[in-house]
């Protein structure tokens, strides 16, 4: 009878026993993300920590991430969390502070080549169109009974930008934080599946068969002036985007000044490796079954959704546009480059592109709209901040 009890009891404080079927959801969910990461391989770099990070999570009993801890966002007891949470929570501090978005602006604006959208300034434009979805989801979510500081938290989804995304809504919206956050970074590496269907819908074949002629080559002159001639015209107009496109910029500046290597070096790779696995399984941490399974969190996670089609319809039919106005001269698929996500975005442009014509390449062309819209997201939060904050 001791032997039966013991294993009772065993059994009882187990996680076995103390699953929900929120969690067990969850599990499912995660399951499918991993498969989608490792066996599809849609952006395994992201979607591996986060689906890892849900996982853990939602396993009873672990306490790597305890959700008590996070229940008033503007107000968290700090040093309960580094007393009293599990390793995730110590993690997650970084997400809550904004760090880990700004480190991550760092690392994204050393792998940047701003070359492409500076031999091609027109390339901005589709950068800028491609935030429509922006505010399109912004007036949805507000009409949906969202305040406007939780639908511009909302909107900035579309922008495809997950540090930005995190950075906006740590900001204006911390509650929603978890949904905000996971939905940002599911479709960003769902991009090869989201984008396609709505580029074939609104591009004629003739149109996504056009070559574009090469682009000019720019200076090392032109790559140095232009980060500092950003940040501080982006800064002066918009003080709010300085945490991000600062980090973005001098990022670019140590990659294109040659003179600091080993700097520029460690913000590709170690910090970017870092700062992803960290911000990874933070966010993916924040989809606790019981607060992650509710109506506000479905709903949050459609309209993000509609912001980011929204985002690539507006590049394209602005592609569109310029395809019209040059006469054949611009592929309008590397309209829907214009999200924030590089290169994911430009390289679904080039593939669509050589699916219609294999001797079209159209990946540095959609670099330009591409990087552009790594601004345009950041100065849409700056402003959204400024008007809301």
């Amino acid at each position: 009878m001791g032997v039966l009890s013991t294993i009772g009891r065993l059994f009882a404080a187990s996680g076995f026993a103390q699953i929900t079927w929120q969690q067990g959801v969850m599990l499912i969910v995660s399951f499918v993300l991993i498969y989608l990461a490792i066996v599809k391989k849609y952006e395994p770099l992201l979607l591996l920590p986060i689906s890892f990070g849900m996982l853990l999570t939602n396993l009873p009993v672990s306490g790597l991430y305890t959700p008590e801890l996070w229940s008033n966002p503007t107000n968290i007891d700090f040093e309960a969390v580094l007393h009293e949470g599990g390793l995730i929570d110590i993690f997650y501090i970084g997400v809550k502070l904004g760090v880990y978005p700004t480190l991550m602006f760092l690392a994204i604006g050393a792998m940047t080549d701003f070359g492409p959208m500076i031999a091609n300034p027109s390339s901005m434009l589709l950068g800028g169109a491609a935030q429509f979805g922006v505010y399109i989801c912004f007036i949805g979510a507000n009409l949906l009974g969202f305040t406007p500081q939780e639908a511009a938290s909302i909107g900035i989804i579309g922008g495809a930008d997950g540090p930005t995304a995190i950075y906006l809504t740590t900001k204006l919206a911390p509650h929603l934080l978890p949904a905000i956050a996971v939905a940002a970074y599911s479709y960003m590496a769902l991009i090869p599946l989201i984008q396609p269907p709505i580029m074939r819908a609104l591009t004629t074949k003739r149109e996504r068969e056009i070559k574009m002629v090469q682009l000019r080559k720019v200076s090392k002159a032109e790559k140095i002036i232009f980060p500092i001639v950003v940040v501080v015209l982006s800064v002066l107009f918009l003080p709010d985007t300085a945490p991000l496109l600062g980090m973005l910029m001098l990022g670019n500046l140590m990659r294109e000044s040659g003179v600091v290597d080993r700097l520029s070096d460690t913000a590709q790779n170690a910090l970017c490796n870092i700062v992803t696995i960290l911000l990874g399984l933070s966010v993916g941490a924040t989809a606790y079954g019981a607060n992650f399974l509710r109506k506000e969190t479905l709903l949050i996670i459609f309209l993000g959704l509609a912001a980011f089609c929204f985002s690539t319809v507006g590049g394209l039919l602005f592609g569109k546009l310029m395809c019209w106005i040059t006469k054949g001269k611009v592929n309008p698929l590397i309209g829907s480059a214009g999200v924030s996500a590089v290169p994911m975005a430009a390289r679904v442009a080039q593939t669509e592109g050589q699916k219609a014509n294999p001797s079209n390449f159209l990946l540095m062309h959609a670099m330009g709209p591409n990087v552009s819209g790594v601004i345009g997201s950041a100065i849409a939060a700056g402003f959204l901040l400024r008007i809301f904050g």
